[in-house]
């Protein structure tokens, strides 16, 4: 069940009109004039709209917002962030790309100087896509729960698969941008886990690009009633996984636990409003634009600000110059590759 902490909540107003001061790499003069810090947070997900072409069992992401703020508000939302300080953008969903103005919003908040990162299924990319977003986005996110069509199908379209290995071949041609593959562990793949991991160090092995692979323990929380008895694995056959991936020299691999995953995500919603996912809860702040004190949400809330900062370091380019410089070093000569990843 959603808590509401705001009371007297009013979804953010539409606006048609798409702002040129927000094109002109600009902030909105009454966000820098109000500008405060945010301490402790140095990655903000937005997610930009509830459609999505699947229907994961286990997915956490917003339901129900027919109607997500416009590119306009989505560019103040996005300036907000900059002005406080963070880092980083993750645009997701829902997909993402279900919005035709999503790669404008990458561009913008590249522009004025945001590290970029999009969460997508991946059933929505072409090369197209890719070529409009290769200059201003950093990171890109794509799901995988099985090696196979098979396996990833128990919890995934059929095709799916497919249309991620396909994307996997298009990102070839664009080295700047990082590769995340995502694994939400379940009992449909968990003993697919260490196959998975192996496909993507064979990728990366074809590859200029840095390559990341997250591994998920499922979390029990949704906005829909899940069976979560046929999904979720427990800690110690999560914890197990460790040792039968193994070392996989190209690739940083990131387990993400419940202990991990839980109150370690800042997000916006589709209709503009500040969430933070504690437990099961989805805490909901009201407007993100109207937050003055972000201090009492972050407490409120029980947010793990050191937790965020160590994962959030984990996949930036600064820090992962150094982990991946030996075990890329070979790799990365043998494909004469020539470009700067800080």
């Amino acid at each position: 069940m959603t808590e509401n902490v705001s009371s007297g909540y009013q979804a953010p107003t539409k606006s048609s009109a798409l702002s040129e001061e927000f094109r002109h790499n600009s902030l909105a003069p009454e966000i820098l004039m109000n500008a405060i810090q945010i301490k402790g947070v140095s990655t903000i997900d937005f997610h930009i709209t509830a459609k999505c072409s699947q229907a994961c069992p286990y997915c956490w992401g917003p339901r129900r917002f027919r109607t997500p703020v416009d590119t306009h508000l989505s560019q103040r939302i996005i300036a907000r962030i900059k002005s406080l300080g963070v880092r980083r953008i993750v645009f997701t969903g829902g997909d993402p790309l279900q919005r035709p103005d999503a790669p404008d919003l990458v561009r913008y908040a590249k522009e004025i100087g945001l590290e970029t990162a999009l969460s997508t299924t991946g059933d929505l990319v072409t090369i197209e896509i890719l070529q409009e977003l290769a200059p201003y986005l950093d990171l890109i996110s794509l799901p995988l729960d099985g090696s196979t069509e098979e396996i990833n199908a128990r919890t995934k379209h059929p095709g799916h698969f497919s249309a991620v290995r396909r994307a996997l071949d298009w990102l070839r041609l664009f080295p700047n941008i990082d590769v995340k593959i995502c694994t939400p562990v379940t009992q449909h793949n968990l003993s697919d886990i260490p196959a998975i991991a192996q496909l993507v160090e064979d990728y990366s092995q074809t590859t200029p690009a840095r390559v990341f692979y997250n591994v998920f323990q499922a979390f029990p929380r949704a906005m829909f009633s899940a069976n979560w008895d046929n999904l979720i694995v427990d800690d110690d056959e999560f914890s197990s996984l460790k040792n039968q991936v193994g070392d996989k020299p190209n690739v940083k691999i990131n387990f993400l636990s419940h202990d991990t995953l839980d109150k370690l995500y800042v997000m916006v919603f589709p209709d503009g409003s500040m969430t933070i996912p504690r437990g099961s809860e989805y805490l909901n702040f009201g407007p993100f634009l109207e937050i003055k004190d972000f201090d009492k949400a972050l407490n409120t809330s029980q947010f793990d600000s050191n937790k965020h900062m160590h994962h959030s370091r984990g996949w930036s380019k600064e820090s992962m110059r150094q982990i991946l410089k030996l075990g890329q070093s070979a790799t990365r000569k043998n494909l004469n590759l020539e470009y700067s990843i800080g």
